[in-house]
């Protein structure tokens, strides 16, 4: 549990981090086929060829071809030249101008004793001018840049993402789009769109790769003989108009909910963007 403060201008006042994330996924240990013994795994030196004890392993950062720098421990702890129990929070900036790619992990901030007053102040305050706080700091042994802003009756922070982790899109090697859609592909989309909207329910969705794994899992423990499902590949369309008048098929025009739209991840609305006509 991360305990620090959060300061901005000449204001300080003290938080907790709370993690709002927990990890689902199924965990396997590498065993040895014969007799079932757990593998360990050791470290050992490519040059000496003997097992390294982890007090004589230190990091290395190879500036060019056999030319290495190493750096112990306390020399990284010195390089961070900060508080590592400050979010310092630079300025604030409209929710709505932060692209979606530049979240990373969401977080919790709780108030701690001394901060309860400040903190619902902040708190009141980012929740009515829409604004977020940007600012840094260190977790664990990483800078974290950061977003701090008000979520139902918190502060939400999110680790982000530094602009130069982000590939642009006209730097990939992405094929060029051909031509552009007729009037009727568009119409047709537009409409199987339109079909298909509902309101953003996150508790529908469930990770089914996983609960197949458990099922597999209590398959085997149980002594019975494993049902792998055969999952065929989907084909491509070969007729695009025909896809889409399969897919419009049958299904009744749903009317468009707008509740709970427009909101960024740290529950600012987003910027408005001009609705596709029904035709």
């Amino acid at each position: 549990m991360w305990n620090g403060t959060v300061a901005f201008g000449e204001v300080v006042f003290p938080v907790k981090l709370y993690s709002i994330v927990q990890e689902r996924r199924v965990r396997f240990r590498e065993v040895h086929l014969a007799d079932g013994g757990k593998i360990v795994h050791k470290r050992f030196g490519s040059e000496s060829g003997g097992e390294v004890p982890s007090e004589r392993i230190r990091k290395a950062y190879e500036i060019s071809e056999g030319n290495q720098v190493v750096l112990d421990d306390e020399e990284i702890a010195a390089a961070r030249g900060q508080n590592t129990k400050v979010i310092g929070i630079d300025h604030f900036v409209p929710a709505d101008q932060i692209d979606p790619l530049f979240y990373d992990r969401p977080y919790v901030l709780g108030a701690q004793d001394g901060g309860e007053h400040v903190y619902r102040v902040l708190h009141a305050a980012l929740e009515k001018t829409g604004k977020v706080g940007i600012g840094r700091f260190m977790l664990r042994t990483r800078e974290q840049l950061v977003a701090l802003g008000a979520h139902d009756q918190a502060l939400r922070l999110y680790t982000m993402r530094f602009a130069d982790q982000l590939v642009s899109s006209s730097d990939l090697d992405m094929p060029k789009l051909s031509r552009k859609p007729t009037e009727r592909e568009l119409d047709m989309a537009e409409r199987l769109v339109d079909s298909l909207a509902q309101p953003w329910e996150p508790e529908r969705f469930e990770d089914r790769h996983r609960q197949a794994v458990m099922a597999l899992i209590e398959q085997k423990a149980a002594g019975e003989e494993l049902q792998v499902p055969d999952v065929p590949e989907p084909e491509e369309t070969p007729d695009l108009i025909a896809a889409l008048e399969a897919s419009l098929a049958g299904r009744p025009r749903r009317r468009k909910s707008t509740a709970g739209a427009g909101k960024s991840p740290l529950g600012s609305p987003a910027k408005s963007k001009p609705k596709a006509s029904a035709r």
